[in-house]
């Protein structure tokens, strides 16, 4: 039995069957955990979320911005932007099907066994893994509750607060959680964040550095796997910290890591839109 982790997925399906294929997944026995961002910009996300509903019994998923993103969407077509690869979704006969699956994925897993956290953005250094698991707890049980569900999702857009205050209640407390998990990139020491930079780790404000650069990360003892930041190119220098997205869509690259050896395979996609059969390397 294996266990694989894949950067940001986006809709971009072909990459991760081919993935899949060359490390002969096999649905009874191995497991596959994804990082968020399932879909859109890509040009399959209805077919992406289809076929990951399919394996749902062999996946460990957390939410992404994108996939909140669809979620909100699918309570308000209005919200859909330029560039959205989302409305065949919205338009297919199995949406409620495709949606509620999606809706019940959590925001931050914790494998006790491997001391090992899948998250979409990261963890604010200023949190110990038991108050981020509490965090985390907050937002999925605004998402899987019937009466709260529809004003989170209308109260989950926006940059405020900039950082976490236990004396937070409500909408504005489930958004900076929300920002923590699936939007972060830098932020200062006692978690202040910077939402609008989105280039590389060198590239913080002065103040600001990586969320996980910070020598005081609390977290810093466990093993993180995230996504989210593309242009990070799949590098973290950060001992026991793995960045995975490598931005497949914007035609970069899927990346799939056993999470016990740590090897890593990676699908070269030569175009934002790949037209011919993607290209295997491993690093």
């Amino acid at each position: 039995m294996a266990t694989y982790a894949v950067g940001d997925l986006q809709g971009c399906l072909e990459p991760l069957k081919f993935l899949l294929e060359r490390v002969a997944f096999d649905p009874a026995n191995d497991r596959l955990w994804l990082v968020g961002d399932l879909v859109n910009r890509g040009p399959e996300s209805l077919e992406t979320l289809r076929y990951l509903h399919g394996l749902r019994d062999s996946l460990v998923c957390v939410l992404g911005n994108h996939d909140l993103h669809l979620l909100a969407a699918g309570s308000n077509i209005e919200r859909l932007k330029k560039g959205d690869t989302l409305r065949e979704i919205l338009e297919a006969p199995d949406r409620v099907d495709l949606l509620d699956w999606l809706r019940r994925q959590k925001i931050m897993h914790y494998d006790e066994h491997r001391d090992m956290v899948l998250v979409h953005a990261g963890i604010p250094p200023q949190w110990t893994l038991k108050k981020a698991l509490k965090c985390a707890a907050e937002v999925e049980s605004a998402i899987a509750d019937d009466n709260r569900y529809i004003a989170y999702l209308d109260g989950m857009y926006g940059n405020e607060p900039v950082k976490w205050d236990n004396e937070l209640t409500g909408v504005a407390r489930l958004r900076v959680i929300t920002n923590y998990f699936t939007r972060m990139r830098f932020c200062t020491a006692d978690g202040k964040l910077d939402l609008k930079s989105k280039e590389g780790a060198d590239t913080a404000l002065p103040g600001y550095k990586p969320w996980f650069a910070h020598k005081e990360r609390k977290t810093r003892d466990t093993k993180i796997i995230f996504g989210h930041w593309a242009a990070l190119e799949g590098k973290c220098d950060e001992p026991g910290v793995f960045a995975l997205d490598t931005g497949c869509v914007w035609g970069g690259a899927m990346t799939l890591m056993n999470i016990d050896t740590g090897e890593r395979l990676t699908c070269q996609c030569p175009s934002p839109t790949p037209l011919t059969p993607p290209v295997a390397a491993k690093r």
